[in-house]
């Protein structure tokens, strides 16, 4: 890569490992749902007026919409709000990578290989040291729904896949008009006319902040930049960069919120981050001596 692309990659990195510490800031104004239904409103609105429709059938829109709004971003907010640790919460999403392969090999009939399937074993069992350190820094009910935010966020990926919408901003703009609406039901009906009342007319001049953040930087930014190297380079080369995202996340929550991760914590994150390393790596090459074995033994990826 050239180095300023790899800056560039740097740069996402740290603005999506920052990110979790927004949100544990913009959750203190906002209840959960209510933030994420603003969340992708402020995204859609302005945005789709400069970003193409992708060509791809609305269904597939609807269901990116539903699985990444509604399901990812409402889950995760709702697991930070309940006292997930957010430095946690950047690490535990990443297990989406190992979701979505096994989302993959069992909807769309994709092969793992062997080196994944052990690094989604390896991953799990870093996942199962967090669920059991539970009664410590990471309550049980809030780790269980960041880990079903990060399955949504898989299910989105294969819907993205399946759906063969080109690389860019189109697909994530256009499906953010679907999740507000059913966000902002949720939030009145579960988080109540008060609560939802009193966080749109008194927040402070810091949740905006958080806001802009969150769609500017965060969403726009981070993933218009990330899908333009995409474009540039192979996915192999790229994918590796996310790993670093709970490094920059856990730093962050330590420095600014004061999470302190226990040993049991740190030594699951250790075998997630071993896990995922594995299940993200680019498949190595076969000999040309073997072409059509390499073409039918290579992973899907």
């Amino acid at each position: 890569m050239r180095p300023r692309h790899t800056a560039l990659a740097l740069v996402v990195i740290v603005i999506w490992g920052v990110n979790f510490v927004v949100i544990d800031l913009a959750l203190r104004e906002f209840p959960p749902l209510l933030l994420a239904a603003l969340r992708f409103a402020l995204t859609a609105v302005p945005a789709i007026a400069f970003v193409r429709r992708p060509p791809i059938q609305w269904r597939w829109i609807i269901a990116v919409g539903v699985f990444l709004g509604v399901g990812y971003f409402g889950l995760l907010f709702l697991g930070i709000h309940l006292g997930m640790p957010a430095g946690l919460s950047s690490l535990v999403l990443q297990s989406q990578a190992m979701f979505t392969l096994l989302l993959a090999a069992v909807l769309l009939g994709e092969r793992l290989g062997r080196r994944r399937i052990a690094g989604t074993a390896i991953a799990t069992g870093g996942l199962v040291l967090i669920a059991a350190a539970g009664g410590g820094a990471v309550p049980l009910g809030p780790f269980l729904l960041v880990v079903a935010s990060a399955v949504c966020w898989a299910a989105s990926n294969v819907c993205t896949r399946v759906s063969g919408a080109p690389a860019g901003l189109g697909l994530l703009v256009w499906s953010s008009i679907i999740p507000p609406l059913p966000l902002a039901a949720m939030s009145y009906a579960v988080e109540g006319h008060d609560e939802v009342t009193r966080a749109l007319t008194s927040f402070k001049p810091g949740a905006l902040l958080a806001l802009a953040y969150l769609v500017g930087l965060a969403t726009l930014v981070g993933f218009g930049v990330w899908n333009s190297l995409l474009r540039l380079y192979p996915a192999g080369l790229i994918a590796p960069y996310s790993l670093a995202v709970p490094v920059v996340g856990m730093s962050a929550a330590w420095a600014w919120l004061g999470e302190r991760p226990g040993v049991a914590e740190l030594v699951g994150a250790v075998v997630i981050l071993i896990g995922l390393a594995l299940v993200i790596a680019p498949p190595r090459r076969r000999r040309a001596a073997r072409p059509a074995s390499a073409d039918r033994e290579a992973p899907a990826s």
